[in-house]
C-alpha cells in the first residue's frame, strides 16, 4: 500500500540541497486553491521537472483544496458520490477511502456509512483530505500558499505581473486560472425587491447563510438542483418544520443513487452522435436495453459521464449549444445525484407534506409587513398562483454569464483581450490544450484554464475523477511548456 501522505523528500529538486536558486526557476502562479487549483499544483509538483518550477497558489482561505464546494461546516452537506470513487491520485481511485480509514476521519459520524457499505462522509472531509495531501508540499517549499486575493493580472513583456490585495507583486511565467464559478443570480426582480429583507438568502453557500431562517418559517427555494437539496437537508437538520416550496422552470428534482451499485453500461463512442437529438436517442435506447436486463438508468448515465469529454468534443458547436439550451436541466438531475442522507431528508419532507416541488417561475414579488408575497406562474397553468413566504433562498446554480465580471482580475484580462466567454455559456473560452482564448490576444499558451471554467471546451468537468484528470492534464501541459522554453543544457545537465 502506498503512503497516504506525500513525502516531500521524493520531489525532484524541491527539497534537495542541490535545488536551483529561486532566480533560475520558472514561476507558475495558480489563481484559486480549491480542488482544481490544489490538484494542479499537486501534480505539477510531482512532475519531476528540472529545474522544479516555483509554484504559487493564490488562495485566501486557510486551507488548500477546500474551495467553495468543500469549505463548509454544515453537517448536512455530504459528498455526492461514494468515497471509494474520489481521489486526488488518478491511478489510486480508493486513495481517499484509505485516507479516511487511516485518519478515522468519519469518527462520530454514524450516518456516513450506508447499509450497503458505501461511505458518504461530510463534504468537509474531502477538503481536509486534499489539504492534507498538499501540506507536505507546502512545508517543503515545493508549493507556496499565498493567502491573498488576486486584484490585477497584467501582461509584462514575456511574463505576467500579478498584484494581490496585500499590495505584493509577483512575476510569473505561466498563470493558471482555477477559480470557482460565480454565485447564483436571483431571477427577475427578486434581488431588487428583497435585497434588504433579513431572510433573503441570495447565496446559500456562504457560511451561516441560513441562520436567519426560523424553525416555522415558510420558505421559498428558487431552484431545484443539488444546492436546493443541500438547503432543504440543512434546514431539516437545524429543526426547521415550516413548509418549503421549491420552484424551478421544469420542476425536476435531483435524483439519488441506484439501489444496488452498477457498472457503467453502453457504448457511445464506437459510433458517436454528431447531433444532440441523436445522442439523446442513443441514451434513451441504451436505458431501455438496461431495463430489459433488470438494471436502472444509473449505469448508462455513468457511462455517458465517463465518455463525456470525448462525446462533447465530437459534437459541433451548434449541437453543444443545443444541449445546453434544451437538455442540460435533464442531464444535471440525473448526473448530479444527491447523497442517500440528503435524499432521505427530501423524501421525509415530501412524505410529511412539508415540501412541495413546483414547475414554474416567479412572475411578481412584493413585501408587506415583513411577509414576502409571490405570484407564481406555474407550467401549463393559466394565470398565476399567489403564495406568501417568510424567507427566500436562491439556489439557481452558478451565474455563468457573469463569470468575467465576478472578479476584478478576470474583468481586466477580458478588457485587455485575453479572455472571453465560451460560446456554450458554460465557462471561459479555451483550446483543447486548456490555453485561454481572447478576442484580441487569440490563444495565449502561458494563460491556462483549469477545472470547471474549462467546461465549455472539455464537457464533463464538474466532479471527480474528471476534475483530477483535468488537473493532471493541465500540469502536464505546463511541464511541457516549461521544457520547451528551457535551453537544452538545462534540460540535460551533465
Amino acid at each position: 500500500m502506498n503512503q497516504l501522505i506525500v513525502n516531500p523528500m521524493t520531489l525532484s529538486g524541491a527539497a534537495s540541497s542541490g535545488a536551483p536558486k529561486a532566480s533560475q526557476r520558472p514561476v507558475v502562479a495558480i489563481i484559486g486553491g480549491g480542488v482544481s487549483g490544489a490538484a494542479t499544483a499537486f501534480h505539477l509538483a510531482l512532475a519531476n521537472q528540472i529545474p522544479a518550477p516555483e509554484i504559487i497558489v493564490f488562495e485566501p482561505r486557510e486551507c488548500l483544496g477546500k474551495g467553495l464546494a468543500y469549505d463548509t461546516a454544515e453537517h448536512a452537506h455530504r459528498i455526492n458520490v461514494p468515497a471509494a470513487r474520489m481521489s486526488l491520485l488518478t491511478d489510486e481511485p480508493d486513495h481517499f477511502l484509505r485516507w479516511i480509514t487511516a485518519h478515522s476521519a468519519t469518527a462520530g459520524d454514524d450516518e456516513a456509512l450506508r447499509p450497503d457499505g458505501a461511505l458518504f462522509p461530510r463534504r468537509s472531509v474531502f477538503g481536509d483530505y486534499v489539504n492534507a495531501m498538499l501540506q507536505p508540499l507546502v512545508a517543503s517549499g515545493a508549493v507556496q500558499h499565498r493567502r491573498s486575493t488576486v486584484a490585477h493580472v497584467l501582461r509584462d513583456g514575456a511574463h505576467w505581473s500579478i498584484n494581490d490585495d496585500d499590495g505584493a507583486q509577483t512575476k510569473a511565467d505561466i498563470v493558471v486560472i482555477a477559480t470557482s464559478h460565480p454565485p447564483p443570480v436571483a431571477p427577475g426582480q427578486l434581488q431588487a425587491v428583497l435585497k434588504d429583507h433579513p431572510r433573503f438568502v441570495p447565496d446559500p453557500t456562504k457560511a451561516g447563510a441560513l441562520a436567519a431562517i426560523r424553525p416555522s418559517d415558510r420558505v421559498l427555494v428558487v431552484g431545484n438542483g443539488l444546492t436546493s437539496a443541500d438547503v432543504i437537508a440543512a434546514l431539516a437538520l437545524k429543526g426547521h418544520t415550516g413548509p418549503i416550496t421549491a420552484v424551478s422552470r421544469r420542476g425536476l428534482r435531483s435524483r439519488g443513487h441506484a439501489p444496488v451499485a452498477q457498472d457503467p453500461a453502453g457504448d457511445f463512442l464506437t459510433e458517436p452522435a454528431f447531433t444532440a437529438r441523436t445522442l439523446l436517442r442513443n441514451i434513451r435506447h441504451t436505458i431501455r436495453q438496461a431495463a430489459l436486463d433488470g438494471r436502472t438508468w444509473h449505469g448508462v448515465i455513468d457511462q455517458v459521464r465517463a465518455q463525456g469529454q470525448a462525446l462533447w468534443q465530437v459534437l459541433p458547436l451548434q449541437e453543444r449549444q443545443r444541449i445546453v439550451r434544451h437538455l442540460r436541466p435533464f442531464w444535471d438531475v440525473h448526473r448530479f445525484r444527491v447523497a442517500p442522507q440528503v435524499e432521505a431528508a427530501l423524501d421525509a419532507a415530501i412524505a410529511e407534506g412539508r415540501l412541495e416541488i413546483l414547475a414554474g417561475s416567479i412572475a411578481a414579488t412584493h413585501v408587506e409587513a415583513g411577509a414576502i408575497h409571490c405570484a407564481l406562474r406555474l407550467r401549463r397553468c393559466p394565470g398565476t398562483v399567489e403564495k406568501s413566504y417568510d424567507a427566500v433562498v436562491v439556489t439557481t446554480g452558478p451565474g455563468h454569464g457573469g463569470i468575467l465580471a465576478s472578479q476584478p482580475f478576470l474583468a481586466e484580462l477580458s478588457h485587455n483581450g485575453y479572455l472571453e466567454l465560451d460560446p456554450t455559456g458554460l465557462g471561459l473560452s479555451c483550446t483543447r490544450n486548456s490555453e485561454a482564448i481572447g478576442p484580441v490576444a487569440g490563444v495565449t499558451p502561458s494563460l491556462l484554464i483549469a477545472g470547471p471554467l474549462a467546461r465549455g471546451t472539455f464537457g464533463e468537468l464538474m466532479g471527480l475523477p474528471q476534475v483530477t484528470d483535468h488537473a493532471v492534464f493541465v500540469a502536464t501541459r505546463i511541464a511541457e511548456c516549461l521544457r520547451s522554453q528551457m535551453p537544452k543544457t538545462a534540460q540535460n545537465p551533465l
